[in-house]
Protein backbone atom coordinates (compact mmCIF):
# COMPACT_ATOMS: atom_id res chain seq x y z
CA UNK A 1 0.00 0.00 0.00
CA UNK A 2 1.55 3.54 -1.11
CA UNK A 3 2.03 5.62 1.68
CA UNK A 4 -0.56 8.21 2.76
CA UNK A 5 2.23 10.82 1.36
CA UNK A 6 2.11 9.85 -2.11
CA UNK A 7 -1.79 9.81 -1.78
CA UNK A 8 -2.04 13.44 -0.85
CA UNK A 9 -0.31 14.92 -4.34
CA UNK A 10 -1.99 11.83 -6.38
CA UNK A 11 -5.36 13.32 -5.35
CA UNK A 12 -4.54 16.79 -5.57
CA UNK A 13 -2.81 16.17 -9.26
CA UNK A 14 -6.23 14.49 -9.89
CA UNK A 15 -8.52 17.21 -8.73
CA UNK A 16 -6.15 19.56 -10.51
CA UNK A 17 -6.58 17.68 -13.63
CA UNK A 18 -10.79 17.46 -13.26
CA UNK A 19 -10.47 20.84 -12.53
CA UNK A 20 -8.59 22.05 -15.31
CA UNK A 21 -10.84 19.54 -17.69
CA UNK A 22 -13.93 21.50 -16.11
CA UNK A 23 -12.61 24.60 -17.05
CA UNK A 24 -12.03 24.13 -20.32
CA UNK A 25 -14.94 21.94 -21.54
CA UNK A 26 -17.17 24.06 -23.65
CA UNK A 27 -20.14 23.47 -25.61
CA UNK A 28 -21.44 25.47 -28.83
CA UNK A 29 -25.30 25.79 -29.48
CA UNK A 30 -26.30 25.14 -33.59
CA UNK A 31 -26.10 29.08 -34.49
CA UNK A 32 -22.54 29.83 -33.18
CA UNK A 33 -19.24 28.35 -33.99
CA UNK A 34 -16.73 27.80 -31.45
CA UNK A 35 -13.10 28.55 -33.05
CA UNK A 36 -10.31 26.91 -30.60
CA UNK A 37 -6.71 28.04 -31.80
CA UNK A 38 -3.02 27.69 -29.56
CA UNK A 39 -1.35 24.44 -29.79
CA UNK A 40 -2.64 23.20 -33.04
CA UNK A 41 -1.70 24.35 -36.65
CA UNK A 42 -5.33 24.48 -37.71
CA UNK A 43 -7.63 25.79 -35.24
CA UNK A 44 -10.68 23.41 -33.97
CA UNK A 45 -13.85 24.89 -34.72
CA UNK A 46 -17.08 23.58 -32.78
CA UNK A 47 -20.49 23.99 -34.11
CA UNK A 48 -23.05 22.22 -32.20
CA UNK A 49 -21.18 20.33 -29.89
CA UNK A 50 -18.97 20.15 -27.80
CA UNK A 51 -15.13 20.30 -26.81
CA UNK A 52 -12.17 20.53 -24.83
CA UNK A 53 -9.26 23.52 -25.07
CA UNK A 54 -6.35 23.42 -22.55
CA UNK A 55 -6.65 26.60 -20.38
CA UNK A 56 -3.84 29.31 -20.95
CA UNK A 57 -2.66 27.49 -23.88
CA UNK A 58 -5.62 27.95 -26.24
CA UNK A 59 -7.72 30.17 -27.07
CA UNK A 60 -11.46 29.92 -27.68
CA UNK A 61 -13.22 32.72 -30.22
CA UNK A 62 -16.47 32.79 -31.27
CA UNK A 63 -18.52 33.63 -34.65
CA UNK A 64 -22.23 34.11 -35.24
CA UNK A 65 -23.82 31.87 -37.99
CA UNK A 66 -27.02 33.65 -37.51
CA UNK A 67 -28.61 35.12 -40.90
CA UNK A 68 -27.88 38.88 -41.39
CA UNK A 69 -30.83 41.31 -43.00
CA UNK A 70 -28.94 43.86 -45.19
CA UNK A 71 -31.38 46.36 -46.85
CA UNK A 72 -29.49 47.30 -49.87
CA UNK A 73 -29.88 50.66 -51.84
CA UNK A 74 -27.96 52.17 -54.10
CA UNK A 75 -26.80 55.41 -52.70
CA UNK A 76 -27.34 57.65 -56.06
CA UNK A 77 -28.96 56.91 -59.43
CA UNK A 78 -27.24 54.27 -61.48
CA UNK A 79 -27.58 54.50 -65.49
CA UNK A 80 -29.20 51.12 -66.84
CA UNK A 81 -27.72 49.92 -70.01
CA UNK A 82 -30.22 52.76 -72.22
CA UNK A 83 -28.77 55.29 -69.89
CA UNK A 84 -31.59 55.75 -67.49
CA UNK A 85 -30.78 57.03 -64.14
CA UNK A 86 -32.52 54.16 -61.40
CA UNK A 87 -32.21 53.76 -57.87
CA UNK A 88 -32.75 49.82 -56.88
CA UNK A 89 -33.65 49.06 -53.39
CA UNK A 90 -33.12 45.33 -52.57
CA UNK A 91 -33.08 42.87 -49.25
CA UNK A 92 -31.02 40.65 -48.81
CA UNK A 93 -30.07 37.93 -46.33
CA UNK A 94 -26.41 36.37 -45.79
CA UNK A 95 -24.69 34.64 -43.11
CA UNK A 96 -21.07 33.38 -42.51
CA UNK A 97 -20.50 29.75 -43.94
CA UNK A 98 -20.37 26.51 -42.17
CA UNK A 99 -18.16 25.07 -44.67
CA UNK A 100 -14.84 24.29 -43.19
CA UNK A 101 -13.10 26.47 -45.51
CA UNK A 102 -14.55 28.89 -45.98
CA UNK A 103 -15.43 29.20 -41.68
CA UNK A 104 -11.86 29.65 -41.11
CA UNK A 105 -11.72 32.34 -44.20
CA UNK A 106 -14.58 34.01 -42.05
CA UNK A 107 -12.41 33.61 -38.75
CA UNK A 108 -9.80 35.30 -40.38
CA UNK A 109 -11.79 38.32 -41.50
CA UNK A 110 -14.72 38.81 -38.94
CA UNK A 111 -13.41 36.77 -35.64
CA UNK A 112 -14.72 38.13 -32.68
CA UNK A 113 -16.25 41.56 -34.89
CA UNK A 114 -19.96 42.79 -34.11
CA UNK A 115 -23.13 41.85 -36.66
CA UNK A 116 -23.21 45.15 -37.52
CA UNK A 117 -19.87 45.22 -39.05
CA UNK A 118 -20.36 42.16 -41.07
CA UNK A 119 -23.50 43.91 -42.21
CA UNK A 120 -21.43 46.72 -43.21
CA UNK A 121 -18.91 44.89 -45.22
CA UNK A 122 -21.32 42.80 -47.39
CA UNK A 123 -23.59 45.68 -48.10
CA UNK A 124 -20.62 47.25 -49.68
CA UNK A 125 -20.20 44.61 -52.04
CA UNK A 126 -23.63 43.89 -52.40
CA UNK A 127 -24.46 47.66 -53.44
CA UNK A 128 -21.28 47.40 -55.99
CA UNK A 129 -22.49 44.09 -57.88
CA UNK A 130 -25.99 45.75 -57.97
CA UNK A 131 -24.54 48.43 -59.50
CA UNK A 132 -22.53 46.77 -62.16
CA UNK A 133 -25.76 44.70 -62.95
CA UNK A 134 -28.10 47.43 -63.53
CA UNK A 135 -25.72 48.87 -65.66
CA UNK A 136 -25.30 45.84 -67.85
CA UNK A 137 -29.48 45.52 -68.25
CA UNK A 138 -32.60 47.81 -69.79
CA UNK A 139 -34.73 49.02 -67.29
CA UNK A 140 -37.63 47.62 -69.10
CA UNK A 141 -35.98 44.07 -68.79
CA UNK A 142 -34.92 44.55 -65.44
CA UNK A 143 -38.63 45.84 -64.11
CA UNK A 144 -39.94 42.78 -66.47
CA UNK A 145 -38.25 39.88 -64.80
CA UNK A 146 -37.03 41.59 -61.32
CA UNK A 147 -35.67 37.65 -60.67
CA UNK A 148 -33.51 37.57 -64.05
CA UNK A 149 -32.12 40.73 -62.06
CA UNK A 150 -31.80 39.34 -58.65
CA UNK A 151 -30.13 35.87 -59.92
CA UNK A 152 -27.45 38.34 -62.06
CA UNK A 153 -26.45 39.95 -59.05
CA UNK A 154 -26.26 37.13 -56.00
CA UNK A 155 -24.44 35.29 -58.76
CA UNK A 156 -21.95 38.20 -59.62
CA UNK A 157 -21.72 38.99 -55.65
CA UNK A 158 -21.46 35.55 -54.41
CA UNK A 159 -17.65 35.22 -55.10
CA UNK A 160 -16.64 38.17 -53.61
CA UNK A 161 -18.74 37.44 -50.64
CA UNK A 162 -17.06 33.53 -50.97
CA UNK A 163 -13.77 35.53 -50.68
CA UNK A 164 -14.81 36.98 -46.84
CA UNK A 165 -16.23 33.87 -46.13
CA UNK A 166 -20.07 34.71 -46.37
CA UNK A 167 -22.63 32.97 -48.31
CA UNK A 168 -26.05 34.80 -49.50
CA UNK A 169 -29.11 33.25 -48.84
CA UNK A 170 -31.32 35.44 -50.49
CA UNK A 171 -31.96 38.37 -52.45
CA UNK A 172 -35.23 40.22 -53.00
CA UNK A 173 -35.12 43.49 -55.14
CA UNK A 174 -37.58 45.82 -53.64
CA UNK A 175 -38.24 48.40 -55.94
CA UNK A 176 -36.77 50.39 -59.27
CA UNK A 177 -37.17 54.55 -58.92
CA UNK A 178 -36.44 56.47 -61.12
CA UNK A 179 -36.84 60.90 -60.67
CA UNK A 180 -37.89 61.20 -64.65
CA UNK A 181 -41.05 59.11 -64.45
CA UNK A 182 -39.80 56.53 -67.31
CA UNK A 183 -41.09 53.56 -65.44
CA UNK A 184 -44.43 55.10 -65.03
CA UNK A 185 -43.95 56.17 -68.64
CA UNK A 186 -43.19 52.71 -69.34
CA UNK A 187 -46.07 51.34 -67.49
CA UNK A 188 -48.82 53.42 -69.59
CA UNK A 189 -48.94 51.04 -72.75
CA UNK A 190 -48.54 48.51 -70.36
CA UNK A 191 -51.09 49.60 -68.36
CA UNK A 192 -53.30 50.48 -71.24
CA UNK A 193 -52.67 47.34 -72.84
CA UNK A 194 -53.28 45.94 -69.35
CA UNK A 195 -56.41 47.71 -68.87
CA UNK A 196 -57.84 47.11 -72.83
CA UNK A 197 -56.50 43.06 -72.34
CA UNK A 198 -58.29 43.81 -69.03
CA UNK A 199 -61.52 45.31 -70.58
CA UNK A 200 -61.67 42.66 -73.22
CA UNK A 201 -60.75 40.25 -71.11
CA UNK A 202 -63.92 41.46 -68.96
CA UNK A 203 -65.62 41.73 -71.99
CA UNK A 204 -65.28 38.91 -72.50
CA UNK A 205 -65.51 37.59 -69.25
CA UNK A 206 -68.58 39.21 -68.57
CA UNK A 207 -69.79 37.84 -72.35
CA UNK A 208 -69.50 34.47 -71.15
CA UNK A 209 -70.84 35.38 -67.90
CA UNK A 210 -73.66 37.29 -69.35
CA UNK A 211 -73.92 33.99 -72.32
CA UNK A 212 -73.39 31.87 -69.31
CA UNK A 213 -75.94 33.37 -67.36
CA UNK A 214 -78.01 33.23 -70.27
CA UNK A 215 -77.73 29.26 -71.33
CA UNK A 216 -77.75 28.80 -67.33
CA UNK A 217 -80.93 30.68 -67.20
CA UNK A 218 -82.38 29.43 -70.82
CA UNK A 219 -81.64 25.82 -69.41
CA UNK A 220 -83.22 26.91 -66.53
CA UNK A 221 -85.95 27.97 -67.85
CA UNK A 222 -86.00 25.29 -70.01
CA UNK A 223 -85.73 22.86 -66.96
CA UNK A 224 -88.27 24.95 -65.45
CA UNK A 225 -90.49 24.82 -68.44
CA UNK A 226 -89.55 20.92 -68.66
CA UNK A 227 -90.52 20.64 -64.86
CA UNK A 228 -93.76 22.36 -65.16
CA UNK A 229 -94.74 20.69 -68.38
CA UNK A 230 -93.76 17.53 -66.96
CA UNK A 231 -95.56 19.06 -63.83
CA UNK A 232 -98.81 19.67 -66.02
CA UNK A 233 -98.40 16.27 -67.93
CA UNK A 234 -97.99 14.53 -64.38
CA UNK A 235 -101.36 17.16 -63.09
CA UNK A 236 -103.06 16.23 -66.06
CA UNK A 237 -102.59 12.74 -65.62
CA UNK A 238 -103.18 12.59 -62.09
CA UNK A 239 -106.82 15.20 -62.91
CA UNK A 240 -107.38 12.30 -65.77
CA UNK A 241 -106.88 9.37 -62.98
CA UNK A 242 -108.57 11.01 -60.44
CA UNK A 243 -111.82 12.00 -62.81
CA UNK A 244 -111.40 8.08 -63.79
CA UNK A 245 -111.39 7.19 -60.20
CA UNK A 246 -114.11 9.36 -59.81
CA UNK A 247 -115.93 8.14 -62.61
CA UNK A 248 -115.28 4.45 -61.76
CA UNK A 249 -116.46 5.74 -57.84
CA UNK A 250 -119.44 8.03 -59.25
CA UNK A 251 -120.17 4.70 -61.57
CA UNK A 252 -119.55 1.82 -58.21
CA UNK A 253 -121.32 4.35 -56.26
CA UNK A 254 -124.51 5.25 -58.65
CA UNK A 255 -124.58 1.19 -59.32
CA UNK A 256 -124.74 0.50 -55.46
CA UNK A 257 -127.19 3.03 -54.55
CA UNK A 258 -129.20 1.98 -57.92
CA UNK A 259 -128.75 -1.28 -56.49
CA UNK A 260 -129.59 -0.17 -52.74
CA UNK A 261 -132.63 1.69 -53.96
CA UNK A 262 -133.61 -1.56 -56.36
CA UNK A 263 -133.11 -4.05 -53.44
CA UNK A 264 -134.67 -1.07 -51.05
CA UNK A 265 -137.65 -1.28 -53.50
CA UNK A 266 -137.36 -4.91 -54.03
CA UNK A 267 -137.95 -5.29 -50.14
CA UNK A 268 -140.30 -2.30 -50.13
CA UNK A 269 -142.52 -4.21 -52.29
CA UNK A 270 -141.39 -7.46 -50.59
CA UNK A 271 -143.01 -5.82 -47.57
CA UNK A 272 -145.79 -4.28 -49.41
CA UNK A 273 -146.67 -7.37 -51.00
CA UNK A 274 -146.39 -9.19 -47.60
CA UNK A 275 -148.13 -6.49 -45.91
CA UNK A 276 -151.04 -6.98 -48.41
CA UNK A 277 -150.38 -10.44 -48.58
CA UNK A 278 -150.88 -10.07 -44.81
CA UNK A 279 -153.82 -7.62 -44.50
CA UNK A 280 -155.45 -9.74 -47.34
CA UNK A 281 -155.01 -13.03 -45.66
CA UNK A 282 -155.90 -11.18 -41.91
CA UNK A 283 -158.81 -9.69 -44.05
CA UNK A 284 -159.62 -12.89 -45.62
CA UNK A 285 -159.21 -14.47 -42.39
CA UNK A 286 -161.44 -11.66 -40.31
CA UNK A 287 -163.88 -11.77 -43.12
CA UNK A 288 -164.06 -15.85 -42.63
CA UNK A 289 -164.30 -15.44 -39.15
CA UNK A 290 -167.00 -12.58 -39.40
CA UNK A 291 -168.46 -15.27 -41.72
CA UNK A 292 -168.33 -18.19 -39.40
CA UNK A 293 -169.41 -15.61 -36.33
CA UNK A 294 -172.21 -14.68 -38.95
CA UNK A 295 -173.17 -18.50 -39.78
CA UNK A 296 -172.46 -18.82 -35.50
CA UNK A 297 -174.58 -16.07 -34.88
CA UNK A 298 -176.94 -17.43 -37.76
CA UNK A 299 -177.04 -20.58 -36.17
CA UNK A 300 -177.65 -19.42 -32.61
CA UNK A 301 -180.35 -17.02 -34.05
CA UNK A 302 -181.85 -19.58 -35.68
CA UNK A 303 -181.37 -22.05 -32.71
CA UNK A 304 -182.65 -19.23 -30.31
CA UNK A 305 -185.93 -18.49 -32.88
CA UNK A 306 -186.36 -22.18 -33.34
CA UNK A 307 -185.96 -22.83 -29.33
CA UNK A 308 -188.38 -19.74 -29.02
CA UNK A 309 -190.86 -21.17 -31.39
CA UNK A 310 -190.35 -24.24 -30.45
CA UNK A 311 -190.92 -23.50 -26.73
CA UNK A 312 -193.72 -21.24 -27.62
CA UNK A 313 -195.69 -24.08 -29.27
CA UNK A 314 -194.72 -26.53 -26.74
CA UNK A 315 -196.41 -24.19 -24.04
CA UNK A 316 -198.88 -23.69 -26.02
CA UNK A 317 -199.30 -27.55 -26.93
CA UNK A 318 -199.20 -27.90 -23.74
CA UNK A 319 -201.56 -25.44 -22.63
CA UNK A 320 -203.59 -26.97 -25.17
CA UNK A 321 -203.45 -30.11 -23.40
CA UNK A 322 -203.95 -28.96 -20.42
CA UNK A 323 -206.96 -26.68 -20.61
CA UNK A 324 -208.10 -30.16 -22.77
CA UNK A 325 -207.32 -32.45 -20.08
CA UNK A 326 -209.17 -30.21 -17.32
CA UNK A 327 -211.91 -29.81 -19.60
CA UNK A 328 -211.71 -33.79 -20.05
CA UNK A 329 -211.28 -33.55 -16.41
CA UNK A 330 -214.38 -31.30 -15.99
CA UNK A 331 -216.28 -33.50 -18.51
CA UNK A 332 -215.76 -36.61 -16.57
CA UNK A 333 -216.17 -34.80 -13.65
CA UNK A 334 -219.35 -33.26 -14.98
CA UNK A 335 -219.92 -36.75 -16.34
CA UNK A 336 -219.41 -38.46 -13.22
CA UNK A 337 -221.98 -36.15 -11.00
CA UNK A 338 -224.22 -36.59 -13.91
CA UNK A 339 -223.53 -39.86 -13.94
CA UNK A 340 -223.96 -40.04 -9.83
CA UNK A 341 -226.72 -38.02 -9.90
CA UNK A 342 -228.28 -39.60 -12.80
CA UNK A 343 -227.70 -42.60 -10.47
CA UNK A 344 -230.00 -41.33 -8.55
CA UNK A 345 -232.54 -39.92 -10.70
CA UNK A 346 -231.52 -42.05 -13.84
CA UNK A 347 -234.99 -42.38 -15.42
CA UNK A 348 -235.17 -38.97 -15.03
CA UNK A 349 -231.92 -37.70 -15.90
CA UNK A 350 -231.12 -40.26 -18.83
CA UNK A 351 -232.44 -37.78 -21.49
CA UNK A 352 -230.63 -35.04 -19.61
CA UNK A 353 -227.95 -37.04 -19.26
CA UNK A 354 -227.87 -37.80 -22.59
CA UNK A 355 -228.34 -34.52 -23.69
CA UNK A 356 -225.19 -33.46 -21.31
CA UNK A 357 -223.24 -36.31 -23.03
CA UNK A 358 -223.92 -35.05 -26.25
CA UNK A 359 -223.28 -31.54 -25.11
CA UNK A 360 -219.95 -32.75 -23.41
CA UNK A 361 -218.94 -34.45 -27.04
CA UNK A 362 -219.53 -31.16 -28.68
CA UNK A 363 -217.36 -29.17 -26.30
CA UNK A 364 -214.83 -32.20 -26.82
CA UNK A 365 -214.72 -31.64 -30.45
CA UNK A 366 -214.53 -27.86 -29.76
CA UNK A 367 -211.65 -28.36 -27.42
CA UNK A 368 -210.15 -30.76 -30.35
CA UNK A 369 -210.84 -28.05 -32.85
CA UNK A 370 -209.26 -25.42 -30.78
CA UNK A 371 -206.34 -27.10 -29.71
CA UNK A 372 -206.12 -27.61 -33.70
CA UNK A 373 -206.70 -23.88 -34.09
CA UNK A 374 -203.59 -23.44 -31.80
CA UNK A 375 -201.47 -25.14 -33.15
CA UNK A 376 -202.71 -23.75 -36.44
CA UNK A 377 -202.50 -20.32 -34.85
CA UNK A 378 -199.10 -21.11 -33.19
CA UNK A 379 -197.59 -21.48 -36.35
CA UNK A 380 -199.14 -18.34 -38.19
CA UNK A 381 -197.95 -16.25 -34.70
CA UNK A 382 -194.36 -18.06 -35.00
CA UNK A 383 -194.62 -16.30 -38.33
CA UNK A 384 -195.98 -12.95 -36.85
CA UNK A 385 -193.64 -13.31 -33.75
CA UNK A 386 -190.22 -14.18 -36.65
CA UNK A 387 -191.57 -10.79 -38.63
CA UNK A 388 -191.71 -8.66 -35.14
CA UNK A 389 -188.27 -9.60 -34.42
CA UNK A 390 -186.69 -9.68 -37.61
CA UNK A 391 -185.34 -5.77 -37.28
CA UNK A 392 -183.45 -7.11 -33.73
CA UNK A 393 -182.35 -9.89 -36.19
CA UNK A 394 -180.97 -7.70 -38.75
CA UNK A 395 -179.36 -5.42 -36.26
CA UNK A 396 -177.76 -8.48 -34.05
CA UNK A 397 -176.45 -9.42 -37.72
CA UNK A 398 -175.12 -6.05 -38.70
CA UNK A 399 -173.67 -5.61 -35.42
CA UNK A 400 -170.13 -7.40 -35.75
CA UNK A 401 -169.81 -5.56 -38.98
CA UNK A 402 -170.33 -2.22 -37.18
CA UNK A 403 -167.30 -3.28 -34.59
CA UNK A 404 -165.16 -3.36 -37.48
CA UNK A 405 -162.61 -0.61 -37.44
CA UNK A 406 -161.10 -0.74 -41.17
CA UNK A 407 -162.43 -2.60 -44.33
CA UNK A 408 -160.00 -2.91 -47.40
CA UNK A 409 -162.59 -3.75 -50.30
CA UNK A 410 -160.87 -5.87 -53.04
CA UNK A 411 -162.34 -4.87 -56.49
CA UNK A 412 -163.16 -2.10 -59.17
CA UNK A 413 -166.23 -0.71 -59.90
CA UNK A 414 -169.46 -1.11 -56.67
CA UNK A 415 -168.77 -5.03 -56.70
CA UNK A 416 -166.87 -4.73 -53.57
CA UNK A 417 -168.95 -2.14 -51.94
CA UNK A 418 -172.41 -3.64 -53.07
CA UNK A 419 -170.76 -7.35 -51.84
CA UNK A 420 -170.35 -5.60 -48.23
CA UNK A 421 -173.59 -3.82 -48.29
CA UNK A 422 -175.17 -7.05 -49.07
CA UNK A 423 -174.24 -8.84 -46.11
CA UNK A 424 -176.64 -8.53 -44.09
CA UNK A 425 -179.59 -9.48 -46.86
CA UNK A 426 -177.25 -12.11 -47.94
CA UNK A 427 -177.33 -13.40 -43.84
CA UNK A 428 -181.71 -12.91 -43.44
CA UNK A 429 -182.22 -14.44 -46.72
CA UNK A 430 -180.32 -17.62 -45.53
CA UNK A 431 -182.13 -16.79 -42.33
CA UNK A 432 -185.53 -17.05 -44.23
CA UNK A 433 -184.14 -20.48 -45.91
CA UNK A 434 -183.23 -21.99 -43.01
CA UNK A 435 -185.96 -21.41 -41.13
CA UNK A 436 -188.35 -22.30 -44.55
CA UNK A 437 -186.19 -25.59 -44.24
CA UNK A 438 -186.02 -26.41 -40.41
CA UNK A 439 -189.69 -25.00 -39.11
CA UNK A 440 -191.06 -25.19 -42.38
CA UNK A 441 -192.64 -21.48 -42.01
CA UNK A 442 -191.73 -19.67 -45.05
CA UNK A 443 -191.00 -15.99 -44.09
CA UNK A 444 -191.07 -14.48 -47.28
CA UNK A 445 -194.48 -15.39 -48.36
CA UNK A 446 -195.84 -14.37 -45.27
CA UNK A 447 -194.26 -10.81 -46.19
CA UNK A 448 -196.01 -10.97 -49.27
CA UNK A 449 -199.34 -11.45 -48.10
CA UNK A 450 -199.45 -8.81 -45.68
CA UNK A 451 -199.61 -8.52 -42.09
CA UNK A 452 -201.08 -10.63 -39.90
CA UNK A 453 -204.86 -9.17 -39.50
CA UNK A 454 -204.99 -9.49 -43.20
CA UNK A 455 -204.00 -13.05 -43.06
CA UNK A 456 -205.47 -14.75 -39.80
CA UNK A 457 -208.37 -12.09 -38.68
CA UNK A 458 -209.36 -11.82 -42.00
CA UNK A 459 -209.23 -15.56 -43.39
CA UNK A 460 -206.38 -14.76 -45.73
CA UNK A 461 -204.85 -18.28 -46.48
CA UNK A 462 -201.06 -18.29 -46.56
CA UNK A 463 -198.80 -20.32 -48.69
CA UNK A 464 -196.26 -22.21 -46.59
CA UNK A 465 -197.97 -22.66 -43.58
CA UNK A 466 -198.77 -26.23 -42.92
CA UNK A 467 -202.43 -26.22 -42.77
CA UNK A 468 -204.99 -23.11 -43.59
CA UNK A 469 -206.24 -21.45 -41.21
CA UNK A 470 -209.92 -20.97 -41.34
CA UNK A 471 -211.34 -19.46 -38.18
CA UNK A 472 -213.56 -16.67 -37.66
CA UNK A 473 -212.58 -13.28 -36.73
CA UNK A 474 -214.95 -13.81 -33.40
CA UNK A 475 -213.19 -16.79 -32.43
CA UNK A 476 -209.83 -15.61 -33.61
CA UNK A 477 -210.31 -12.40 -31.57
CA UNK A 478 -211.31 -14.36 -28.01
CA UNK A 479 -207.96 -16.75 -28.78
CA UNK A 480 -206.07 -13.92 -29.22
CA UNK A 481 -207.69 -12.28 -25.92
CA UNK A 482 -207.31 -15.82 -24.66
CA UNK A 483 -203.12 -15.75 -25.13
CA UNK A 484 -202.61 -12.37 -24.12
CA UNK A 485 -204.49 -12.88 -20.57
CA UNK A 486 -202.35 -16.09 -20.57
CA UNK A 487 -199.12 -14.24 -21.40
CA UNK A 488 -199.96 -12.05 -19.01
CA UNK A 489 -200.04 -14.75 -16.29
CA UNK A 490 -196.70 -15.97 -17.37
CA UNK A 491 -195.01 -12.69 -16.98
CA UNK A 492 -196.60 -12.31 -13.93
CA UNK A 493 -195.04 -15.63 -12.95
CA UNK A 494 -191.72 -14.83 -14.05
CA UNK A 495 -192.14 -11.45 -12.36
CA UNK A 496 -192.79 -13.16 -9.00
Amino acid sequence: MPPLSLLIPIGIAVILILALFFTGYVKASPDTAYIISGLRRQPKVLIGKAGVKIPFLEKKDILNLQLIPIDVKTSNAVPTADYININVDAAVNVKISDQPELLRVAAQNFLNQPTAYICAVAREVLEGNMREIVGKMDLQEMVSDRQKFAELVKQNAEPDLASMGLDIVSFNVQNFIDDSGVIENLGVDNIVKIQKTAAIARAESEKEIAKAKAMAQKEANDAQVAAQQEIAIKQNDLAVKQAELKRISDAKKAEADAAYRIQEQEQRRTIEIATSDADIAKQEKEIVIKKREAEVQEEALNASVKKQADAELYRRQKEAEAQKFEMQRAAEAALFAKEQEATGIRRVGEAEAEAIRQKGLAEAEAMEKKAEAYQKYNSAAMGEMLIRVLPDIAQKIAEPMAAIDKVTIIGSGSEGVSSVADGVPAVMAKLFETMRETVGIDLNEIVRAGSYDAKVNRNVAVSGIPETITLNTQTAEKEEETAVEEKDEDESEKER
